[in-house]
């Protein structure tokens, strides 16, 4: 497992980023559109959470001596092969993983609507992610 004081620093990015999406998002997606402010802070929290979740994913395989897949997607996925992850929330990590890259690499606009969305959903994912790994630090 990943060094305990590196892997609580990133389990507290990963809540920190989580925390200010809440606490910035408006529940009405017009306004999120509207405020080109708003966005940012939610499309940088976002990439920040989901950075920390690789990173840490990352270190979580290389530190059990497994094979690091090419892919952010993968990563998560080869976490739920060792049954480290519940198959259902790898999955979804995999493919917000997706979205950690449209962000890094501008590979296009993004959709704010899309956007809202996700920050609306799916954070429960990242957080349930960063207690799977805080259970494994404790159990460690």
């Amino acid at each position: 497992m990943v060094d305990k004081t590196v892997a609580a620093a990133k389990v507290a990015a990963i809540r920190d980023a989580v925390a200010r999406i809440r606490t910035t998002l408006p529940e009405d997606v017009r306004a999120f559109e509207e405020d080109r402010t708003l966005r940012e802070v939610v499309i940088l929290n976002l990439f920040v959470a989901l950075q920390e979740c690789v990173s840490l994913a990352t270190h979580w395989l290389a530190d059990a001596g497994q094979d690091v897949p090419g892919s952010y997607r993968d990563i998560f996925l080869a976490l739920a092969e060792r049954g480290a992850l519940p198959a259902a929330l790898a999955r979804k990590l995999a493919a917000a993983a997706g979205f950690r890259n449209l962000v890094a690499h501008q590979y296009g606009v993004l959709d704010p609507s899309r956007v809202h969305s996700m920050a609306t959903s799916e954070l429960d994912d990242l957080i349930e992610f960063s207690d799977v790994v805080s259970r494994e630090i404790s159990a460690a």
